[in-house]
């Protein structure tokens, strides 16, 4: 890794580890190799949002070319969010693409992530699916939301309704997972998501 990428990530994880702010907004990082190269971080689901109680892992890969380029991030933790794709993690932030500037470091990263959480930003969806959802259906993404948050980050909401659901389409020979991301994409209605798995 390039010597000026290493030094400044080096210092940049230690700023996070020692913040007071990192550690009051429940934000972690931790190295996942001797060169930096490889962050794993965790946030925590912002109050008063369908991921409260909710703990997020993400995958942090810094290029040789940082600072000059932003860190390669992504979302570990499954979770139904307008600029989170629901599939593989990805992100849609600005600061992550064409806003990055070399000033900016792994904490404004880490509390942007945070922040987007609790301003999902529809209109430059990363998953046009939960952006219709939650732009014709806020009742509905919330719901949906809180349940992926409770499946796959630890969060405190069970919805028995969407478990129940869930299950017959698992009793059907459907994969979790999958059951999931149908009901989820059809508003939990069981017998779209039937048709749609079965055509």
């Amino acid at each position: 890794m390039a010597n000026i990428a290493a030094q400044r990530i080096k210092r940049e994880f230690k700023e996070v580890i020692k913040s007071e702010e990192v550690a009051k907004c429940a934000i972690r990082v931790e190295l996942l190799n001797d060169s930096y190269t490889e962050l794993k971080g965790e946030i925590a689901g912002p109050p008063d949002t369908p991921y409260e109680g909710g703990n997020f892992v993400l995958e942090i890969r810094v290029p040789e070319t940082y600072p000059f380029n932003p860190p390669k991030v992504r979302f570990i933790t499954k979770i139904w969010h307008p600029n989170i794709s629901s599939v593989t993690g990805a992100i849609c932030l600005d600061i992550l693409k064409d806003q990055w500037a070399a000033a900016m470091t792994l904490r404004t990263v880490l509390l942007s992530l945070q922040a987007l959480l609790s301003a999902a930003e529809p209109d430059d969806p990363q998953d046009a699916v939960v952006a219709k959802q939650y732009k014709d259906n806020l009742e509905m993404f919330t719901l949906t939301a809180k349940h992926w948050t409770n499946a796959y980050a630890g969060g405190p909401f069970i919805n028995a309704e969407c478990n129940e659901k869930i299950r017959r389409l698992v009793d059907m020979g459907i994969e979790e997972h999958q059951a999931r991301v149908s009901l989820s994409s059809c508003n939990w209605d069981l017998e779209r998501a039937t048709e749609q798995l079965f055509s």
